[in-house]
């Protein structure tokens, strides 16, 4: 019978004691997520390198707040979400969507596939930059990083509700722009 391997723990208890190389791990861990989340809302390289390493330090500064290091990657999304916020306000830019948001988003599953194939197109990073910062966020975290619609609340600080309906709007809006594409 095969077995298959439990993920380690991560070692955020050493790390809140202070363990460099427990701090390493969850660098590596998490570097290239919250920079690949962090790029798709500010569309900017260095900005992007600067908001994920204010968010480490950021962690570093709180991780005695965290309760429960099971939910270390959500805690730690949701400190990038709000340095991409503060950084919308500094730079005067708004992080708010165009749409008004339907209280019942309703059900339609044919843009998931649109979005699968999109995802796996040239233009796919071109149509999702197109969207408004809340609705690429929402789309992010759902199906490029398998966070559960429950854990983009925590990590966007928005109700559920607001999320099912800016992931209803996000994908309406990228099957719309993929379709009208040229």
């Amino acid at each position: 019978m095969l077995r298959v391997a439990e993920p380690e723990p991560l070692p955020v208890a050493q790390a809140r004691a202070g363990a460099a190389a427990a701090w390493r791990i969850l660098f590596r861990r998490y570097q290239l997520p919250l920079y690949a989340y962090v790029y798709e809302l500010v569309r900017h390289e260095q900005t992007s390198l600067d908001l994920v390493q204010a968010t480490f330090i950021r962690a570093a500064r709180h991780l005695g707040t965290l309760r429960d290091d099971a939910k270390f990657g959500n805690w730690i999304f949701g400190i990038a979400h709000q340095e991409c916020l503060q950084h919308f306000r500094q730079s005067g830019r708004e992080f708010v969507s165009s749409d008004i948001l339907d209280d019942h988003p309703g059900d339609d599953p044919g843009p998931d596939e649109i979005l699968l194939r999109a995802e796996q197109a040239v233009g796919f990073r071109a149509l999702l930059a197109q969207l408004p910062p809340q609705q690429r966020a929402v789309l992010v975290l759902y199906y490029l990083e398998d966070f559960s619609l429950e854990d983009i609340a925590r990590v966007t600080a928005a109700p559920l509700g607001t999320v099912k309906s800016r992931l209803f709007h996000a994908k309406r809006a990228l099957k719309k722009l993929w379709e009208h594409q040229p």
